[in-house]
């Protein structure tokens, strides 16, 4: 690609490995803590613990654009984007970044989506008719869950796991390797489910242990393209879609897909998702939509093809 970059590479001071990585264990540390200052004998889907959850998590994602402005400061690192841009908070490009990636995931669930429209063969406009109907959005904004897996997990999870932690590891690492990086804080951080899992004794241990070993993977895969998402598009809006979306639709089912009574059509548009999603996945993310180069990127000397 021909176009330059509008900022000067990053300098990459001494040690500068080691603070980004305790900054971010820092910062993954405060999100999950915040989860446990509340003493409670409820489980983790009770409306209370889930409300007093949601105090704590917001007050941590308030402060986390500190950790990355004192991580700044102690390093010297003076990049050429604001705070904000670095984060993935500006107006360039914004409709793009809203659109793009979350169809570029709907593709990818292609199969889980055409299952869902057979098990539940609803018209276009009645489905149009519940998503414009005040009664529909009023249940589920008053159900705790619901905010919870929709809302408040998306939005507080990719700022402080993506938003806040990338702008520190790519200086460090690079790009490429800070997608990698960034999402094992995003998969440890999850393993706190085991402790409530244990403490209410939902399951034996050794399927605990093995429930937890597929969400760390899982989480992690997932944290991996969201990561790819916020350096190439430079906007927290699209990973906070994205991940919203996979909440509601959850893992794909394919044991369910395999009983189906269509399941041959299923596991077809299964395959053509994929296929289409990796073939879509550059295209679709292209940073020329978004405002090249996209602030993030300007924070190293070795942007690669990611950035570009």
């Amino acid at each position: 690609m021909s176009c330059e970059w509008k900022y000067g590479p990053a300098s990459v001071p001494d040690g500068l490995c080691w603070v980004s990585i305790v900054s971010c264990l820092l910062l993954a540390c405060s999100y999950v803590g915040s989860l446990y200052v509340w003493k409670s004998d409820l489980p983790r889907d009770h409306p209370a613990v889930i409300k007093r959850r949601f105090t704590s998590v917001l007050i941590v994602s308030a402060l986390s654009p500190v950790f990355v402005w004192a991580w700044k400061d102690f390093t010297g690192i003076q990049p050429g984007p604001s705070l904000l841009a670095l984060m993935g908070i500006r107006l360039e490009g914004l409709i793009p970044a809203i659109i793009l990636p979350l169809l570029l995931t709907m593709v990818l669930f292609l199969g889980p989506l055409i299952q869902l429209a057979m098990d539940y063969p609803w018209g276009f406009i009645d489905g149009m008719k519940v998503v414009v109907d005040p009664c529909f959005w009023s249940l589920c904004l008053s159900d705790m869950r619901w905010l919870r897996n929709q809302v408040v997990a998306p939005l507080t999870e990719e700022l402080v796991f993506r938003a806040c932690m990338l702008p520190m590891l790519v200086p460090c690492a690079g790009p490429s390797t800070a997608i990698f990086t960034c999402p094992l804080f995003f998969g440890v951080a999850h393993f706190h489910h085991v402790i409530e899992l244990l403490r209410f004794r939902q399951g034996t241990v050794s399927g605990i242990f093995l429930s937890a070993v597929f969400q760390f993977s899982y989480t992690a895969v997932f944290g991996a393209y969201t990561a790819f998402i916020f350096i190439r598009t430079g906007h927290l809006v699209g990973p906070v879609l994205c991940h919203s979306f996979c909440n509601y639709m959850g893992f794909p089912a394919l044991s369910t897909a395999l009983d189906h009574p269509h399941r041959l059509t299923i596991l077809s548009f299964y395959v053509l998702g994929v296929v289409l999603f990796f073939l879509l996945i550059f295209p679709m993310t292209d940073p020329l939509f978004y405002g090249f180069p996209t602030p993030v990127c300007t924070l190293t000397s070795t942007p690669g093809s990611i950035c570009s």
